[in-house]
């Protein structure tokens, strides 16, 4: 384009560090190569010369031998991420300025329950884009509602009034957040925008008449002279349920026909709840966002689709520009299939005390995989290409509905009733049967991670992806602040990895054939993600065991082999603590996030595992629970102080607590032992010093156990049994050996 080959629209740097990556990685591979060494010297003097077989040593070392490998096996794929890591850089300022050249935006926001995903935040996601630096014609809004609420309804048809009057308000005051809430929240004292206090008043009203529907859990039309708003609740009938009902959708605002107060277009606003029979499968968030790209494709079919979470708003207007560098640019690879953001939150704490951020993964792994083909797909915060959702770059996957292709022109504003009455057939229950919905078009079923597992599979077919990160986060959300739907959260997704890890087309098999190399070892290295439980189980509790029975393990601090335990463990921290400070960390949110793996390790990790095994036996069948976005004002209160948030008995928290007692007891027995023999220091220094980091680590356990007495501490009844628990758990291992 004269326009775009003419101006530069983006640039793309490597990052200086990754020489001593690579050289770093080369010495610690070495290291590993040595410990290996070493374990397998020792196990084959013991086992074959020595006949050793049922030695105690023997069995300790092939399970030391088993942890090691898993953990060499995650290091060596975790270095993909470092050996081509780039930094991009877009200028919207560049693009051209004839807006008709824009391509149409479809941006898609899911929801699935008003009590658990607050109708008001559904409303900011949507108000948050619906105000985009964007031609309003070219944009067009659908909201899924998975859980057929007439409560998310009834909130969206307030917000699409009150879009008359916030989107231009956002205009007129060139408003950079243009979130409602955010935006209200941040003002300050000295802030006088014009018309502020009525437009406030007018948000007001509306979040008050939205909650009190919630609080009251239905909708009154006998009040409401709107025929379109009664028309549209009656389909709420007694027999309507959230996983039984009938298709429903609603244009709650028509480009060409609403206009807002200053006599603009205003974009297109849909709510689309689909067809939902107990009888059929419904394949959670993936199964919704194929229905709203084939509703979608009926009613407005835009080139370019957007997916954010309910709770996620956008926070920079020009974010479809900044994409559209990328996308508008003939020098780019034509095989481009999406550009992502990194998912960002607010009101996280000051210190992140769960690492709910995920900095490694959605910030510092993802440069390194733009390197490569591209980052994965994180779920929100995407711009897709609709045509990457129909097969590969170079063949098409040809729906079965001619009004479904990425080509097709959608109708007109006078052949609207027609288009909605196919779009409700495309949403029943029973459409995808006998189609490649699922397995060849639209978002991949199969996992629950839906979102990393099409992406993966879009990299197979020969797409790329673009990771975009500018100053100013394009999009914030919510983060849990309770530790119970965290690591919930967190074993949904393992469940979900690990049923990609051991599919037909897994990583580590189909993908290493399909794609780059680099790029299948990076999608392998989360695949495999849960199992990073096996070494953390085993030097959590093994090694603690052993010191309380005065049994060495490890190398002492004389033997030569000590050094390379040391470097190992110095090498790999030092490393990380590095790369999260110069990607804009703290050392305090660093050390939260260090403890966070551990705990994930012992508790959402082997849960999943557990949980998956059964699945595949048929004893177990997934299920996909949506994290809680209200806030409690008092557990909200202890999270700005940093508390862990634990108040109700979890299985998950039973294995974080027995650790915490095993180790703090192992500690003060091997304390004990060198206050009687200061020798024994050498002999159980690697011991003592694993079981202090993790004391050092479980202290917000111990707080919650013994100190505090608010509604978020430890359960007395999470306590008394893993007291018990800890008990067997030494006692077995005892025996055992």
């Amino acid at each position: 384009m004269e326009d775009s080959t003419s101006v530069l629209l983006h640039t793309k740097k490597s990052v200086k560090r990754t020489w001593i990556n690579r050289i770093f990685a080369i010495v610690y591979a070495s290291t590993i190569f040595a410990l290996l060494y070493h374990h397998l010297h020792t196990l084959f003097e013991a086992i074959i010369i020595n006949k050793y077989t049922n030695d105690r040593h023997t069995k300790v070392g092939l399970l030391m031998l088993v942890a090691d490998l898993v953990l060499a096996f995650m290091w060596f794929t975790h270095q993909i991420f470092r050996l081509f890591p780039i930094n991009r850089q877009a200028f919207p300022e560049n693009l051209v300025k004839d807006e008709s050249k824009y391509p149409s935006l479809d941006v898609f926001i899911c929801t699935a329950d008003p009590y658990r995903e607050p109708p008001m935040d559904v409303v900011n996601a949507a108000l948050s884009v619906m105000a985009y630096d964007y031609p309003k014609e070219k944009l067009s809004v659908y909201v899924s509602d998975d859980g057929g609420s007439q409560l998310t309804l009834f909130a969206l048809m307030e917000a699409s009034k009150f879009a008359k009057h916030w989107l231009p308000f956002c205009r007129l005051n060139n408003l950079v957040v243009r979130s409602p809430e955010a935006y209200f929240k941040s003002l300050q004292p000295s802030d006088s925008p014009h018309n502020i206090h009525d437009i406030q008043a007018l948000y007001e009203s509306m979040k008050t008449r939205v909650e009190n529907v919630v609080i009251r859990g239905s909708v009154d039309c006998s009040t409401d002279d709107n025929e379109v708003g009664k028309s549209a609740f009656s389909k709420w009938t007694e027999g309507f349920t959230s996983q039984d009902h009938p298709s429903v959708i609603q244009v709650l605002l028509e480009c060409g026909v609403n206009k807002d107060d200053m006599d603009n277009q205003m974009p297109n606003l849909i709510y689309v709840s689909r067809e939902k029979r107990k009888a059929t499968p419904h394949h959670f968030k993936g199964g919704a966002l194929n229905v709203l790209i084939r509703v979608s494709a009926i009613m407005t079919n835009a080139p370019l689709v957007l997916t954010i979470d309910c709770d996620v708003y956008s926070n920079d207007p020009q974010t479809p520009l900044r994409v559209l560098c990328y996308m508008l640019d003939p020098c780019v690879d034509p095989n481009l299939a999406f550009v992502q953001f990194p998912q960002r939150f607010n009101g996280i704490n000051k210190n992140d005390v769960y690492s709910a951020e995920f900095k490694n993964w959605t910030e510092i792994d993802a440069v390194g995989l733009d390197g490569i083909l591209g980052p994965n797909y994180m779920g929100t915060g995407c711009f897709f290409r609709r045509r990457a959702f129909f097969g590969s770059p170079s063949s098409i996957v040809q729906p079965e509905c001619l009004q479904l292709r990425p080509d097709h022109v959608p109708c007109s504003s006078s052949q609207l009733e027609d288009a909605l009455a196919l779009a409700l057939d495309v949403s029943r229950s029973s459409y995808e049967a006998s189609t490649q919905w699922g397995s060849q078009m639209g978002f991949i079923y199969g996992s629950l991670v839906e979102d990393y597992y099409t992406s993966f599979l879009l990299h197979c077919k020969g797409w790329r992806s673009i990771y975009c990160n500018p100053n100013r986060p394009a999009f914030l959300g919510n983060a849990p602040i309770n530790l119970h739907d965290f690591l919930t959260m967190l074993k949904r997704y393992s469940i979900g990895l690990l049923d990609m890890a051991f599919c037909k087309t897994s990583p580590i098999t189909f993908g290493v054939r399909s794609m780059n190399l680099l790029q299948a070892l990076g999608y392998t290295h989360y695949s495999f993600w849960p199992i990073w439980s096996i070494p953390i189980t085993m030097y959590a509790i093994l090694p603690q065991i052993f010191l309380i029975n005065s049994f060495s393990i490890f190398p002492k601090v004389s033997d030569p082999w000590f050094v390379v335990y040391a470097f190992l463990f110095v090498g790999s921290y030092v490393q990380d603590f590095m790369e999260y400070i110069l990607n804009g960390g703290t050392y305090a949110k660093w050390w939260n996030n260090q403890r966070m793996w551990m705990i994930r390790g012992i508790s959402s990790f082997p849960f999943a595992v557990v949980e998956y095994t059964l699945g595949c036996f048929g004893l177990s069948v997934p299920g996909y629970s949506v994290t809680s976005k209200v806030v409690d004002v008092k557990q909200n209160q202890r999270y700005e102080r940093g508390m862990f948030e634990f108040g109700v008995s979890s299985p998950l928290f039973f294995p974080v607590t027995v650790t915490a007692m095993l180790n703090i007891v192992a500690f003060s027995s091997g304390a004990a032992q060198i206050w009687r023999n200061v020798n024994a220091c050498e002999d159980m220094f690697v011991q003592m010093f694993i079981a202090g980091f993790v004391v050092l680590n479980s202290w917000p356990i111990y707080d919650a156990i013994i100190f505090r007495s608010d509604t978020g501490k430890m359960p007395v009844k999470v306590s008394l049994i893993s007291m018990a628990l800890a008990c067997i758990v030494y006692l077995s291992v005892a025996l055992a050996f």
